[in-house]
């Protein structure tokens, strides 16, 4: 019998993978809402946009889940340094390779696992980047240039992250794009 990781991982279309994930959130009531699908996005455009040597399906995929057991409740810092682990730990039990539940966990940095995947970099960016585009109920988003600056200076000051350039570039060439 198939397991779920092999389900969704299985899943190529993007828009089935969303479907999938809008069914799991009902049944287990995970974290997925429009913030999940705005960072997922983003990260399929930069990998695509950036021809980043991934594997743009396990990069999608975990955008999707990484944050699974995430609390709606931002302000309970205590939930927020430890739901990448338990989300890591949740997908394992569904089937989810180690490396790619490593890859999860290293979403953000509170773990300290090393040497970190490259896969996690992308997570990482997209979620810092992208939740600082939305806005929340404490604060209005912030503009694309002031989360840039933002994320490079601040969020990964003295951090080695091995696609900030790259996406540097993708997020000012987005930004020349006229609609």
């Amino acid at each position: 019998m198939e397991t779920f990781a092999e389900y969704i991982l299985n899943e190529k279309d993007y828009m089935k993978k969303l479907g999938i994930m809008y069914f799991l959130e009902k049944k287990t009531n995970i974290f997925f809402d429009n913030s999940v699908v705005f960072k997922t996005g983003l990260a399929k455009m930069f990998i695509e946009q950036a021809k980043l040597d991934v594997d743009e399906n396990l990069v999608i995929t975990a955008c999707l889940l990484c944050a699974c057991k995430k609390s709606d409740n931002p302000q309970d810092f205590s939930r927020v340094k430890s739901y990448a682990k338990e989300s890591a730990d949740y997908l394992a039990t569904l089937g989810f390779s180690k490396r790619f539940c490593k890859i999860c966990e290293e979403q953000n940095r509170y773990s300290g696992s090393e040497p970190r995947e490259k896969e996690s970099d992308i997570l990482e960016l997209v979620d810092q980047f992208g939740g600082m585009l939305l806005h929340r109920p404490e604060r209005m988003g912030f503009a694309v240039d002031e989360a840039l600056v933002l994320l490079e200076y601040r969020n990964l000051k003295g951090k080695e992250n091995r696609y900030l350039e790259q996406f540097k570039d993708f997020v000012n060439k987005m930004e020349e794009i006229k609609i």
